[in-house]
């Protein structure tokens, strides 16, 4: 058998890059070793959340599918960060964990060019050292123009449980064993990661009567474009507390926990530790805040998220019922670590591709990351990317670190590594105000079309909300409003006596469109889903204006030298692993310090303007860096 592409895995990245492969046109084969699990959330199953709610839109809006699976499985959404300004806001929202999976397999069924195949993966079909498909364990060879290795936890895996080791990809699941000694042989970065998930609770055992409860948003708000409202009924979750008894236990136990033993080799998540890493780091924390989470509507079973565990089966007993309102609760599952191979992403290219063998792509938990949201966004680039390779083009396809947090992750993963696993935040993005999760179409859509993996629902759906949003700021620009006006109706009014457009009034702390109707009732005609990007837009014009300046400034002056003798400790906004990095390799260029492993754009740019203030000062300005030279010797 021949396809255009090959895409080995059938979880989040997967599923992302073989729906994205076959929107560009590509004829696609997915092989897993069931198909009964594609889709399937092997942890946590919740969408979204700070940094990773961005990811979702993102991946949306270049017509990716988990921002419709979650708008047609989620059972509690909520908004997080409410309390802040929009570019931080995070969406996030708990799934039915089997309508999620029937939702991504009913996306990829309805794909015209994806073929599901169920078979195990050992080996890879390699031709003049490129990557040319792949040999199943049963010996058959199947060809393509590119493959696509989506391997999540599966390579090499190894579940623990105290002290019990059980070789798996996820519960009750073989691992990738042949694949990841083929990976081995080839001399590439290998690595071990390692990460863990909770026990898993009988929700009708949990004394629900005893928690506060958090209710999901009303109305809900949708991921995805394509979503007007939401039909799922939303559920309730639970918040509890560790006690003083519940730390006791661990720290009695923690000698018993497979990840303080000894027994794993792995680096694990800093950012979503295991209860006994809380109580360890933490030993003055009295209590550590848990959420009862349902994992579906005819499910009993709750996720507690808060207290992943590698701890023994009896511990994990003792430890549950020492938490409010789970005295009584009946363990379904035992929480676990499970320690896999990665590759190195350092060893990748932005498009995802491997440098060491041409025709392979790597996606998802393979290149050290953690979570859904991260895996889906590498699979849809890696898709695209080999979909464009498959067809006699260069599979060049990026996204900078100003377009999008994709952009971001990326870039971080291919120049500083994964040293644990790596996790989205919005802190990582230096353009926060560009990258709102709001705003995710309008930065990425257009640039979907162009490259042909939006598809025409969307498409049509984009240029009807495209040609409102123009409307609706066209509108906001011309209608102007004078003090007099504007205090009558009890809206900011300014001490200038100027008047003032309805855009103006908008970059204003507090003010809504709702308001504005008071003086102008012609803006009811703005339809409500637009109201909160308008509003963002407004208020962030004049600090976006100034960052994409500072991007454009970067871009621009790229071939600005740097002074060999210039003291960066002198340089305003420098991290310290900035300095050392800058006065260790000593980049000639901006260009130069911008390619450094582990150089932020944020830092680069803090050079760029100390350069340019001692420009400023330069008596010749024809002769910068002889004058440079000087200021800095």
């Amino acid at each position: 058998m021949t396809y255009d592409v090959i895409v080995v895995g059938g979880g989040h990245a997967g599923s992302e890059a073989a729906a994205a492969a076959a929107r560009m046109g590509a004829n696609v084969a997915l092989v897993t070793m069931q198909l009964s699990k594609i889709g399937e959330m092997s942890c946590n199953p919740a969408i979204g959340g700070l940094g990773k709610g961005h990811l979702v839109r993102e991946i949306d809006a270049l017509d990716g599918l988990m921002g419709q699976a979650i708008d047609r499985s989620g059972i509690q959404f909520r908004m997080l960060n409410k309390s802040r300004g929009p570019a931080v806001h995070g969406p996030r929202a708990q799934a039915d964990r089997q309508l999620y999976r029937s939702a991504i397999q009913a996306l990829l069924r309805e794909q015209t060019g994806v073929s599901l195949i169920e078979a195990a993966v050992g080996d890879l079909h390699i031709d003049s050292s490129f990557c040319r498909g792949i040999i199943t364990e049963s010996g058959e060879i199947i060809r393509a123009g590119a493959v696509v290795l989506t391997t999540g936890t599966f390579l090499s895996g190894l579940i623990h449980l105290g002290a019990e080791t059980t070789p798996a990809g996820r519960i009750g699941e073989s691992p990738a064993q042949a694949l990841a000694s083929r990976l081995r042989s080839l001399d590439l970065p290998v690595g071990r990661l390692k990460t863990g998930t909770p026990p898993r609770l009988d929700g009708r055992t949990i004394d629900w009567n005893s928690l506060e409860m958090q209710p999901a948003d009303n109305p809900p708000v949708p991921f995805s474009t394509l979503t007007s409202h939401i039909t799922v009924p939303q559920l309730e979750c639970g918040i509890t507390r560790t006690t003083t008894e519940t730390h006791r236990i661990i720290a009695d136990s923690i000698h018993l926990s497979a990840v303080y033993s000894g027994q794993t080799t792995g680096q694990g998540p800093r950012y979503c530790p295991s209860i006994e890493d809380k109580v360890h780091r933490f030993p003055d924390k009295a209590s550590h805040q848990l959420f009862l989470e349902p994992e579906g509507l005819d499910d009993p079973t709750v996720y507690p998220n808060g207290i992943s565990t590698s701890l023994p089966r009896d511990v994990q007993d003792t430890l549950v019922a020492s938490i409010p309102g789970m005295e009584t609760a009946k363990i379904t599952q035992y929480g676990y670590a499970i320690e896999y191979d990665f590759i190195d992403p350092r060893a990748l290219t932005r498009s995802l591709s491997l440098r060491q063998l041409p025709g392979l792509f790597l996606a998802g938990q393979i290149n050290g990351t953690t979570g859904y949201e991260e895996a889906a966004a590498q699979g849809l680039v890696a898709g695209v990317n080999a979909s464009l390779l498959a067809g006699g083009g260069a599979g060049d396809f990026g996204l900078d670190r100003s377009d999008a947090y994709i952009g971001v992750m990326i870039d971080d993963l291919t120049t500083k590594g994964a040293p644990e696993p790596y996790r989205m935040f919005t802190s990582r993005a230096e353009y926060r105000l560009l990258l709102r999760a709001d705003n995710a179409d309008q930065r990425l859509t257009e640039r979907g079309i162009a490259l042909g993996c939006v598809g025409k629902r969307r498409l049509a759906a984009w240029r009807e909300k495209s040609m409102l949003l123009a409307r609706a700021r066209d509108q906001l620009a011309s209608l102007s409003a004078t003090p007099r006006m504007l205090s009558s109706s009890n809206l900011p009014t300014p001490r200038d006596g100027a008047t003032r457009t309805a855009a103006d009034l908008l970059s204003l702390e507090g003010v809504t469109l709702s308001q504005l109707r008071v003086v102008w009732p012609e803006l009811e005609q703005i339809p409500g889903h637009l109201h909160q990007q308008l509003e963002a837009d407004c208020r962030y014009a004049s600090y976006v204006q100034r960052q994409r300046a500072d991007i454009n400034a970067l871009k621009r002056d790229e071939a600005m030298r740097i002074p060999q003798n210039l003291d960066f400790s002198a340089v305003g906004g420098l991290s310290s692993e900035a300095r050392d990095l800058l006065t260790r390799y000593r980049p000639d260029t901006i260009a130069q310090a911008n390619r450094l492993p582990g150089m932020t754009p944020a830092a680069v740019l803090a050079v760029l303007r100390h350069l340019k203030r001692l420009c400023a000062t330069a008596p010749n300005k024809g002769d910068h860096t002889a004058h440079l030279a000087g200021k800095v010797q």
